[in-house]
């Protein structure tokens, strides 16, 4: 199988979809989950073993092709943006979380700036950092196939991190929330010093709340994102209303009550809708 849809439960298999895929699949039917389909581990042995790494084998592409025109349509648009993300077979997980070692592409649009995004996915599983993460984590040496998740682009006016237990303390009486405005890309490369929101698990009211001059936001191009400054007027404006945060702790109590374990979550607000993008452990946080 080579590609397969996030609302399907052979996506769930997370040694065809990797972890990410795996979770927001399982989690789809019950949260905020955009739509999307997965480039499967068998889709990624089956570029590699081509030789050409610059160019998806034929039939690869005829199938992106099909897919994406499918999600295009799904979503109501003919040029539809997305988000392309890697979804590697122990990303994700208790032990390791991957974050920030393969590539993310935000914004293509169109069959042949999609295909680019997902061979340059497929691409960075062989470099050097993410070789070395693996072998740090695990007796393989690293070198294992990498799934592609492919989803509908969020345009977010807010983005988060939230965590389902303090990450800090421990302590498993709060959930702490990092926002800032536009795309998540500016907190998680930690170029914004995002707002935090300490709420009481018990009610999800917020117990602590500190604004920061936010300077950086990663927004939308015709062609990819670009991290600009944020507008003198909006520095100081909370990236999420009290309603908003307080919505981001019932997510994150929410996933951890169905997974049975606290969680780190990225998601994002637009329109005042709320999304959720990824769902991860703490692997951080002391028993």
């Amino acid at each position: 199988m080579l590609a397969v849809w996030l609302d399907q439960p052979a996506c769930r298999d997370i040694a065809l979809t990797g972890g990410k895929a795996a979770r927001l699949s399982q989690l789809a039917d019950r949260y905020p989950v955009p739509p999307g389909f997965c480039l499967t581990a068998h889709a990624h042995s089956r570029w590699a073993g081509e030789g050409a790494p610059a160019l998806l084998p034929v039939d690869l592409g005829a199938l992106l092709d099909e897919t994406y025109a499918a999600l295009a349509d799904r979503c109501g648009a003919a040029r539809l943006r997305v988000a392309v993300r890697s979804s590697a077979l122990g990303e994700d997980g208790a032990a390791a979380s991957f974050a920030g070692q393969y590539s993310t592409h935000l914004n293509p649009a169109g069959l042949e700036a999609v295909a680019d995004a997902v061979i340059a996915c497929w691409a960075s599983a062989r470099a050097e950092r993410v070789l070395a993460y693996q072998r740090s984590h695990g007796p393989s040496g690293g070198g294992e196939p990498v799934a592609v998740l492919v989803q509908q682009l969020v345009p977010a006016d807010a983005s988060f991190v939230a965590f389902s237990a303090n990450p800090v303390t421990g302590e498993r009486s709060e959930v702490v929330v990092d926002a800032s405005l536009g795309l998540g890309e500016s907190i998680v490369s930690g170029s914004v010093t995002p707002d935090t929101y300490t709420l009481r698990r018990s009610d999800r009211s917020i117990a602590t709340w500190h604004v920061h001059d936010k300077q950086r936001m990663t927004i939308l191009r015709p062609a990819g994102v670009q991290e600009v400054n944020v507008p003198r007027a909006l520095r100081r404006r909370p990236a999420l209303t009290e309603t908003q945060a307080s919505a981001v702790a019932d997510l994150a109590v929410g996933l951890e009550a169905d997974l049975g374990f606290p969680v780190d979550v990225e998601g994002a607000f637009h329109d005042d809708t709320l999304y959720l993008l990824q769902c991860r452990p703490i692997s951080t946080l002391r028993p």
